[in-house]
């Protein structure tokens, strides 16, 4: 295989509350409030609880319960909207700013995009000599060095100009897909004898494709010297997302669904070293968004480690076509897949798609 994604960290995000002074809205509920509230309202709240056939406590339980429910669907979807343009912070959580080097000129466009730079040091990558190898372990140690060590939260991966190339031919063609996941089925659920197939959860797959960065130097430019634009016919390649979406999440939400995990193809090095880099970001849980701590750490993502490494490789194995040589080398079951989950989907074999997610496994 052209790249193997790299089963690695986390990024903890910290959430800093902003406290605004509403000391003169800023009023005090004491018990006789709550009493004078419950027997002003004591007649309609009964008859919701009979409505209901439920006692007037566990009403109340079920009321907090619906509005912390709702509060956690906003935060959803603001975590959609922002998700591709937060800043990325220094070790310690804080955005670390530069006293005496100028900063690299930021881009004109308006992608959403990260750039490389925002993560490595390029300048000073392109000013010593390093090998596409070298590039490649410093990517994967970086990485693996995230969220205290643990490397939890993202996967990383890099691979060969051309197989970039080649996916992303694919992708314009075919820009969306869905991918199954095997799920284990609770013990209670099954009986003796049971020889029902296992159960998976799909993915809703989307690339996007995003104007590409500037050339990278070896010199840092001058604080008011702007960037030359790139000549014609050296431009890089586009940059490219990947986001991934439970399909039933995704049909019910559209496109205020919340991708579990967000795949960005970096093209920085790709002149340079025929390389292209990719980072892999899998999405906080709404309770880790909050800053509420919880005992499991991974159980603060809404993916784990595994799961990220299987949708990323399942992205080479449906959109890198002609990886196979000899009498495989045209028509792969996957490339007919993908096809005809485009063009004749009245036609798409969900059972084939599931026996081919076993070989991926």
């Amino acid at each position: 295989m052209y790249f193997r994604p790299v089963l690695s960290f986390t990024r903890t995000t910290a959430r800093r509350a902003h406290l605004t002074n509403f000391s003169w809205l800023r009023r005090v509920h004491t018990q006789s409030d709550v009493s004078e509230y419950d027997i002003k309202y004591a007649d309609k709240l009964h008859q919701k609880a009979n409505e209901k056939g439920v006692a007037l406590d566990e009403l109340k339980v079920q009321a907090r319960q619906e509005a912390h429910r709702k509060q956690k669907e906003q935060t959803e979807i603001a975590l959609v909207r922002k998700f591709q343009s937060k800043t990325i912070l220094g070790a310690d959580g804080v955005t670390q700013p530069t006293a005496k080097k100028p900063l690299p000129s930021p881009r004109k466009d308006s992608s959403p995009i990260k750039p490389l730079s925002s993560i490595l040091n390029v300048t000073k990558l392109l000013a010593t000599p390093h090998t596409s190898s070298q590039i490649s372990a410093l990517w994967t140690a970086y990485h693996a060095s995230r969220s205290g060590g643990t490397g939890r939260g993202y996967i990383c991966a890099s691979l060969p100009l051309d197989a970039y190339n080649t996916m992303t031919n694919v992708a314009k063609r075919y820009s969306s897909f869905v991918l199954p996941l095997p799920r284990q089925t609770k013990p209670e659920a099954l009986s003796i004898g049971d020889t029902s197939e296992p159960a998976h959860e799909f993915f809703y797959l989307q690339w996007d494709f995003h104007p590409p960065p500037s050339q990278p130097s070896a010199t840092e430019p001058h604080l008011f010297q702007s960037v030359p634009p790139t000549p014609r016919g050296t431009a890089l390649p586009p940059v490219s997302t990947v986001l991934f979406t439970p399909l039933q999440e995704y049909k019910s939400r559209n496109s205020f669904a919340t991708p579990y995990l967000v795949l960005t193809f970096h093209t920085d090095l790709s002149h340079s070293h025929g390389l292209v880099l990719l980072r892999g970001e899998i999405t906080p849980s709404a309770a880790m968004t909050n800053g509420e701590p919880t005992q499991d750490v991974a159980g603060r993502y809404l993916l784990n480690q595994v799961d990220a490494q299987l949708l990323a490789m399942g992205i080479q194995k449906y959109y890198l076509w002609g990886e196979k040589k000899g009498a495989e080398a045209s028509g792969s079951p996957a490339e007919e897949l993908l096809r005809r989950f485009h063009e004749r989907p009245d036609d798409f074999d969900w059972q084939e798609l599931l026996k081919q997610s076993e070989v991926t496994v």
